[in-house]
C-alpha cells in the first residue's frame, strides 16, 4: 500500500488531509484554504452589509470570530466544499432525506468525507477496494465490501457526519494500481496516539534495563540507599582492620615484654627462697641497668 497517499496528523490541520487524502496528493495547503476561509468571510460580511453597516447585527457580526476557520488549523465544512467545487465535487450528506431516497448502496459510491467534533477524515475507494483513510491513522486502513456499510453505521451512531463526494475524482496512481491487484492487510494500523504510546513505553522498559545493566556491571550509579549502605559497609571495614591492628599491636607488645621478660631472667643468678634479700635485690637492680645500658649502647650503631 505504498502507492496510496497518506497525510499524517500535524497539529489541527485535518481539514487539509481530508481533502488531499481523497484526492491522492499534496493539492491544497493551509495558506490556500485559508484564502478560502477569508473569502467566505467577506462574502458574509457583505451579505450582513445589505442590512445596515450601522445596524446592531452588523456590529455584532464585526465582533465574532470567524465561523470558517480558527488559528488552530480549523477549517468549516463550507471551506471544504468550495476547495471540491474547484475539481468540480460537490458533497451531499448521506443521512440527509433526499440522498437516503435514492436508496444507493455505499460500495457503489465512489467516496465519503466524515466529520465529528471539528475532525474531518476521508473514506475512499482505490481500485476494487475501500480504504480508511484518516490521518490519526499510521497508515491506511483497508475496509471490506462487506464491512463498509457497518463501518458508516457506525461512524452515524458515534455522532459524526457523513458527507457523500460526488463527481470524477482526479486520476492517481494507487486507483490504477489497485485495479490490477488487490492487496491483504495483515494488522489493523495503530491510532498515532497509541504507537507514541507505545514507543514511550519502550523507551522506558529500554532505560530501565540499561540502568539495571550498568548497575550490575558495576558501571551503574547506585541510588541513596545503595549509596548508604556501602558507605556503612566500608566504615564497617574500616573499625574491623582497626581492632584488628590494634589487637596485632597489642600481642606484639605483649611478645615483646615477655622477651625481654625472658632475657633478663635468664642473666639474673636465682636464690633458693620466696623472698629474697635486700642484697640479692641490689644486684638485681645492677644487672638490669647493665643490661639496659648495653642494650641502648648497640642501638647507636
Amino acid at each position: 500500500m505504498e502507492s496510496i497517499f497518506h497525510e499524517k496528523q500535524e497539529g489541527s490541520l485535518c481539514a487539509q488531509h481530508c481533502l488531499n487524502n481523497l484526492l491522492q496528493g499534496e493539492y491544497f495547503s493551509p495558506v490556500e484554504l485559508s484564502s478560502i476561509a477569508h473569502q467566505l468571510d467577506e462574502e458574509e460580511r457583505m451579505r450582513m452589509a445589505e442590512g445596515g453597516v450601522t445596524s446592531e447585527d452588523y456590529r455584532t457580526f464585526l465582533q465574532q470570530p470567524s465561523g470558517n476557520m480558527d488559528d488552530s488549523g480549523f477549517f468549516s465544512i463550507q471551506v471544504i466544499s468550495n476547495a471540491l467545487k474547484v475539481w468540480g465535487l460537490e458533497l451531499i450528506l448521506f443521512n440527509s432525506p433526499e440522498y437516503q431516497r435514492l436508496r444507493i448502496d455505499p460500495i457503489n459510491e465512489r467516496s465519503f468525507i466524515c466529520n465529528y467534533k471539528e475532525h474531518w477524515f476521508t473514506v475512499r475507494k482505490l481500485g476494487k477496494q475501500w480504504f480508511n483513510l484518516n490521518s490519526l491513522l499510521t497508515g491506511p486502513e483497508l475496509i471490506s465490501d462487506t464491512y463498509l456499510a457497518l463501518f458508516l453505521a457506525q461512524l452515524q451512531q458515534e455522532g459524526y457526519s457523513i458527507f457523500v463526494v460526488k463527481g470524477d475524482l482526479p486520476d492517481c496512481e494507487a486507483d490504477q494500481l489497485l485495479q490490477m491487484i488487490r492487496v491483504q492487510q495483515m494488522h489493523r494500523p495503530k491510532l498515532i496516539g497509541e504507537e507514541l504510546a507505545q514507543l514511550k513505553e519502550q523507551r522506558v522498559q529500554k532505560t530501565d534495563l540499561e540502568h539495571v545493566l550498568e548497575v550490575n556491571d558495576g558501571t551503574g550509579m547506585l541510588d541513596e540507599d545503595e549509596e548508604e549502605l556501602q558507605r556503612a559497609l566500608a566504615l564497617s571495614r574500616q573499625e574491623i582492620d582497626m581492632e584488628d591492628e590494634e589487637a596485632d599491636l597489642r600481642r606484639a607488645i605483649q611478645l615483646s615484654m615477655q622477651g625481654t621478660s625472658r632475657n633478663r631472667c635468664q642473666d639474673i643468678p636465682q636464690t633458693s627462697g620466696s623472698h629474697p634479700t635486700s642484697e640479692e635485690l641490689r644486684k638485681r637492680r645492677e644487672a638490669y641497668f647493665e643490661n639496659h645500658n648495653s642494650e641502648v649502647y648497640e642501638g647507636k650503631f
